[in-house]
């Protein structure tokens, strides 16, 4: 009986702290905020040419999925000072479950914004396997991204310099995409793969065995190594302030 209880009870925690997650989301204005920034997306690409479109994608998904970095960030901040935090210390709700809802809901709220999109202005006319990998990798890697780095700063104003930093690193691959300076070890940075998923996505790119174990192994990788810097940073810079008022 004592062996088969806790399961239950971690996934009725993870549910609700999804729950959870998503009405915050809404009442700090990120649903408002995305079905603008899908608004200027669909309204911008229907500028575009059609022969345009193809490759345009993937840049403009990237783009797009840039934004789940400030997205989480300001989570992060109206968490903190709403002393929403406090509650993994009092509660059954524990770094795992908090990390594990931000990552679902705001992956399923980037995944949302990506498809209504594409649909909007591409169409279906896209490889499903390589669209879907291609954005949960590169949404991933944003929202971690955002989630080590904004409680290393006390506000989100002193956070933007250094993140606007962060986020040109994450888009250097793009030089290495588009052909303006082609270079292997542009392979190094994480967003490569899921960059090279999209491109595929859209019959841009033809990906061989290797390249697609890369594209999504490499990723995967870092996104395990980003989750245990969490909680590293998470406690440091979260858990000991929030305990000690």
């Amino acid at each position: 009986m004592s062996a088969t209880v806790p399961a239950p009870r971690r996934g009725a925690v993870l549910r609700a702290a999804v729950a959870m997650d998503l009405r915050l989301q809404r009442r700090y204005g990120f649903w408002w905020a995305t079905v603008v920034v899908v608004a200027l997306w669909v309204g911008v690409l229907q500028l575009v040419p059609d022969a345009l479109l193809g490759p345009a994608m993937p840049y403009l998904l990237m783009a797009d999925l840039e934004f789940m970095t400030f997205f989480i960030a300001g989570a992060v901040f109206f968490d903190k000072g709403e002393r929403t935090l406090f509650a993994l210390l009092i509660t059954p709700l524990r770094f795992g479950h908090y990390l594990a809802a931000k990552l679902l809901s705001m992956t399923a709220l980037a995944v949302v914004t990506c498809v209504i999109v594409t649909l909007a202005d591409f169409g279906w006319g896209v490889q499903p396997f390589a669209f879907s990998a291609g954005v949960v990798l590169m949404a991933l890697l944003m929202i971690l991204l955002g989630f080590v780095s904004a409680p290393l700063f006390p506000t989100i104003s002193e956070w933007l310099l250094p993140a606007t930093m962060l986020l040109a690193v994450a888009s250097a691959p793009l030089l290495d995409y588009s052909g303006l300076v082609p270079h292997p070890a542009f392979r190094l940075v994480p967003t490569e793969g899921p960059l090279l998923l999209l491109g595929a996505a859209f019959g841009q790119v033809d990906l061989d065995g290797w390249t697609l174990t890369y594209a999504l192994a490499y990723p995967v990788v870092w996104i395990a190594g980003l989750c245990l810097l969490a909680r590293r940073v998470f406690d440091r810079h979260v858990v000991a302030s929030e305990g000690g008022r």
